[in-house]
């Protein structure tokens, strides 16, 4: 089949739909990836109570200030989270709140797994 400008148009939107596809799972990954790390989970958990100064994240978490900063940094990038200045002090709070619902399910996977471990061992 000869590739004419009409025959092109019609195959364009399916190649332009695979490459937005992938710029939106890339763009996914980013956001998944500022939120793999121990530390800023137990930080956006908190954060979904309201806003916290990063003095109590930093009591939270238990590093330095530096390394609290450098985590929220990451997420603040993603789009996680937002902060506000308060005289010398930083506030955080969850930018988007039904990031939320992202941990419930994956605590429901994990549940998930205890469950088809007990099913699997009785079993055997």
């Amino acid at each position: 089949m000869r590739l004419t400008v009409p025959n092109y148009l019609v195959k364009l939107p399916n190649r332009m739909n695979a490459t937005i596809r992938q710029d939106v799972h890339k763009q996914r990954a980013r956001i998944i990836k500022a939120m793999a790390h121990p530390s800023r989970l137990a930080m956006l958990e908190a954060l979904a109570d309201g806003e916290l100064c990063v003095c109590d994240l930093q009591k939270l978490v238990g590093s330095d200030m530096s390394t609290v900063s450098k985590h929220l940094s990451v997420m603040k990038a993603a789009g996680l989270v937002e902060a506000r200045k308060d005289g010398l002090w930083m506030h955080y709070r969850l930018r988007v709140p039904c990031v939320m619902q992202f941990m419930y399910c994956i605590e429901a996977v994990l549940n998930e797994g205890k469950e088809q471990t007990v099913k699997c061992r009785r079993s055997e």
